[in-house]
């Protein structure tokens, strides 16, 4: 929260930029940075989602969604690192499962998945977004595609039931890591917890599938939205009125539609602090053949397998800010200051200027 409130006020420092054409120079200030901050990150979103369309591969991909009942919801909140782990864990499995199937597919595929820990109105919703090739690498080397593809990966329903076994089996495994709340204080005794987790945990979970994306390029613009995101935008935020604070949400019961809803100030404040991940938690992971350390020698393998020629990406622009006060020349980075009044000159560290600046 302090990230937040001091952001772009002058605590994390201030830099100079300098327009290449008339001279004009304007002071800003910096950044905090915080993942959490609805104002920042665009920089690294915009990096990331550069990086994932130069991986790209000519074939179909997948939107799917693992959800976790919201009777979990009170332990998440007390053990965020741990279930949220778990969540990764389990559902990522659950796919690789369905994939080295022979009777599904009998190939690794290859995805990433996206943590999200909440709902319109930020309750607390946990539940991973996954993008998954819909195909693989089979033992052999070989690329293999499944045989409905067009409509589907696997069926929602058996990855579902999978999906809430492995669960359940590894929340009974890490019980003794669980802390409880007092109202869920008896839940400490193994025996009362299992009996809990299979007479009050519902039997049908959700697991969402959607139809494969039209093309590689339109899967770039759909997680484009979900990557770097916090509990709620800046945008979405219409006013303070009476200590209570109003905002945009859409309202999935009613076709997605948005609509205007408020909370009290304090309210508001508690649920988006219930989202503020644990720290160095990694909230987008990789996994199948796209996991870290071996995805750039897959993709090439794929690549050359299906015969499309491996093109080296092309440096993205740079994206200089027009001066305001001739429309003409480029606004450029002359000094930073950090927080701590140190003041950065080396051209290593300007060479990226914008990643501390993050005006957007």
């Amino acid at each position: 929260m302090y990230d937040i409130e001091h952001c772009r006020c002058g605590e994390f420092g201030t830099h100079w930029e300098v327009c290449d054409t008339c001279s004009h120079m304007e002071k800003g200030y910096n950044s905090c940075r915080n993942r959490h901050c609805p104002g920042c990150n665009h920089i690294a979103q915009k990096r990331w989602v550069d990086a994932r369309s130069n991986d790209l591969l000519p074939v179909s991909y997948h939107h799917c969604v693992f959800t976790l009942p919201h009777e979990f919801n009170p332990i998440c909140q007390y053990n965020r690192r741990v279930m949220y782990d778990l969540l990764f864990e389990k559902s990522s499995e659950t796919l690789l499962d369905f994939g080295h199937n022979p009777k599904r597919l009998g190939a690794t595929i290859g995805f990433y998945g996206l943590l999200h820990t909440w709902g319109g109105k930020m309750w607390q919703h946990p539940h991973v977004h996954f993008i998954t090739t819909a195909g693989g690498i089979a033992p052999d080397g070989h690329w293999v595609e499944p045989k409905y593809h067009s409509s589907f990966l696997f069926p929602v329903t058996a990855l579902s039931n999978v999906f809430r076994a492995k669960f359940l089996e590894g929340l009974k495994e890490i019980h003794h890591k669980l802390k409880f709340p007092d109202n869920l204080s008896f839940l400490a005794d193994p025996n009362t917890f299992s009996q809990w987790l299979y007479h009050e945990i519902p039997l049908e979970w959700v697991v969402f599938s959607k139809p494969p994306f039209k093309g590689p390029e339109e899967v770039v613009k759909y997680i484009g939205r979900y990557t770097h995101r916090c509990a709620i935008s800046n945008n979405r935020i219409i006013a303070e009125k009476d200590g209570n604070i109003e905002f945009w949400f859409k309202n999935t019961k009613k076709d997605a539609r948005w609509e205007i809803t408020s909370l009290p100030v304090m309210t508001f404040m508690e649920r988006f602090l219930y989202h503020v991940l644990p720290k160095h938690f990694h909230r987008i992971r990789y996994y199948g053949f796209l996991a870290n350390g071996k995805a750039r020698t897959n993709i090439e393998s794929i690549r050359r397998d299906l015969a499309v020629e491996t093109s080296k990406p092309a440096a993205p622009p740079e994206e200089n800010r027009i001066c305001p006060h001739c429309e003409q020349g480029n606004m450029i980075t002359v000094l930073i200051i950090d927080g701590r009044g140190n003041v950065i000159v080396d051209e290593t560290d300007l060479a990226d200027p914008a990643a501390v600046m993050d005006t957007t």
